[in-house]
């Protein structure tokens, strides 16, 4: 199987590698990158795939970004004051910078950025919560920029430091063919330029030789490293592993568990791992619809899933369980849930003959009034990884087995996936959030008329703890706050079933260098700092 991969990948890559030779960056000016998911957006703004966060901040720069703990620091803002009721932020800006294109970088160009999120349709999720408080911005000289805040926001920072914050051209905004799919002619200030892109198959960047505006937490400044950077789209663990082993590629991201240790005991190869930020990978439960109106149903499911089981067949004890909707490496994770639910199969029985569902069918199946305990899950194809469409096929086996639940998973396109959600076709919903701050990914899951509430379930005291936190409160009150809402959407209402947190894998020849991961997000950082030894 191995070969196999190897020489598919072989295949694959001298075709596109003959295709691509001319003008190419001469050996050790270059890389070729082997990646698992393929973005549905180039645009910054309108990014959802944690998994496709690396590409950004190759082509893209942000106000502010992150230090190594966590800390807000400089970027295309020099400095930032906000004033004392936290209602207006006020940036210094950098006067040195300019867009791929040849625009200026300055204060019209922030607020340009800013007023592209009131464009109807543009990104409704950011614009509900990440922006719900954005009251609009002033450009008071070319240098600075007034942001106006209609009550305090503590994850405002939050947002101007993530991709959704990273500044686009003006020209882009007015001119691009297709902003929302982003590609060349939507261009940031990053260290690289987009310069070419083949669906299915490749993007390829190239070096920006003007950079001159890295923040202070990268390991060098000045212009990148490489010349040249290609990333393929091999969705195909077993071919981004052959193409890696046989030195068709010199980096792959996304190593499975099954290959991990074939990776450690090559000396010709280097593994590292990180746990991502946000939230955990979950199963959330449809409560606005049978079965899982019934609390007793949904603790059921829950039970009938012997998680750690689970786990160490499809990952052979390379995934970290989740206890909660917020990830364990965030500083938000209530450690108090671990241990609520164990894969009880006799209490799951217990829990759905007490609900009514107590008879059963030909193949096995629990029925009430004649109607099989069915439930549906639509994931979108874009967005699986990590083997999740394995991981599903084993909770369907297990529910089955002992609980008699007909579990029925669908995998669709985005376009019909979303369809599905919109019209509630669904019991349940699938999902992990690479939120820097879980407070944003708990808005968005758990507010009442959040973006993705696919619970639907509605509480004003979740409303009410979760608007406070945002508030701008300290992070001490923030962790008892949303401590709160872990306890209730997990231990009192079963809103959810966590399954475990997403992490990132990177695997390289031993003569790259400068690989990372981004120290909040735990995902692997842009190609900035990357160089291959000569």
């Amino acid at each position: 199987m191995r070969l196999l991969a190897a020489l598919a990948a072989l295949v694959l890559l001298s075709t596109s590698c003959a295709r691509s030779g001319a003008g190419a960056a001469p050996p050790g000016d270059s890389l070729i990158w082997a990646v698992e998911t393929e973005p549905v957006t180039f645009n910054p703004h309108v990014w959802t795939q944690n998994k496709a966060r690396l590409l950004v901040f190759n082509q893209f720069d942000a106000l502010v970004a992150r230090d190594r703990t966590g800390a807000f620091i400089p970027w295309l803002a020099t400095s930032w004051k906000i004033a004392d009721d936290g209602l207006t932020y006020t940036f210094r800006l950098r006067d040195d910078v300019t867009f791929h294109d040849g625009e200026k970088f300055d204060a019209a160009a922030v607020k340009a950025n800013l007023d592209q999120f009131r464009v109807p349709g543009y990104n409704p999720a950011a614009v509900a919560v990440q922006l719900d408080a954005f009251a609009g911005a002033d450009v008071l000289d070319p240098a600075t920029v007034r942001i106006r805040l209609k009550r305090p926001d503590g994850l405002f920072l939050d947002f101007l430091a993530s991709p959704h914050g990273a500044q686009v051209s003006p020209k882009s905004l007015r001119t691009a063919r297709d902003l929302k799919a982003g590609g060349p002619d939507v261009v940031g200030t990053g260290p690289f330029i987009l310069d070419r892109y083949v669906k299915g198959q490749e993007v390829r960047y190239r070096r920006n030789p003007a950079y001159a505006w890295a923040p202070a937490g990268a390991a060098h400044q000045g212009p990148a490293h490489l010349g040249e950077i290609t990333y393929r789209f091999l969705p195909e663990a077993a071919v981004r592993v052959g193409a890696l082993t046989s030195g068709q590629v010199q980096v792959i991201e996304g190593v499975p568990a099954t290959e991990i240790g074939l990776v450690e005991k090559d000396p010709n190869l280097v593994f590292a791992s990180a746990l991502n930020s946000g939230t955990a990978f979950s199963y959330y439960f449809n409560t606005a619809r049978p079965p899982f109106d019934d609390k007793r149903v949904r603790q059921a499911f829950r039970e009938a899933v012997d998680v750690d089981r689970v786990l160490a067949s499809v990952y052979q004890g390379r995934a970290a369980r989740a206890w909660s909707v917020l990830a364990q490496s965030g500083p938000f994770y209530d450690p108090g849930l671990a241990g609520g639910y164990s894969g009880d199969a006799a209490k799951a029985a217990s829990l759905l003959d007490a609900a009514g569902w107590s008879e059963r069918d030909a193949e096995g199946y629990r029925i009430k009034d004649g109607r099989r305990l069915t439930v549906r899950m639509v994931t979108s194809a874009p967005y699986v990884r990590d083997r999740r469409d394995v991981l599903a096929q084993a909770v369907q086996a297990q529910v089955k087995q002992s609980a008699g639940i007909d579990f029925r998973i669908t995998a669709a396109d985005q376009g019909s996936a979303q369809r599905a959600w919109d019209a509630g076709d669904y019991e349940v919903f699938e999902n992990s959030r690479g939120d820097t701050d879980g407070g944003s990914a708990l808005n968005l899951i758990f507010t009442s008329d959040g973006p993705i509430n696919r619970t639907k379930y509605t509480d004003e005291r979740l409303d009410s703890w979760l608007a406070t936190a945002a508030s701008g409160v300290k992070n001490a009150d923030r962790r008892e706050l949303y401590a709160r809402v872990q306890r209730l959407v997990v231990a009192e209402e079963a809103l959810v079933l966590p399954l475990y947190v997403p992490s990132d894998q990177l695997a390289s020849r031993t003569g790259v260098q400068g690989l990372g991961f981004d120290p909040v997000s735990g995902t692997p950082a842009s190609a900035y700092d990357v160089r291959v030894a000569a």
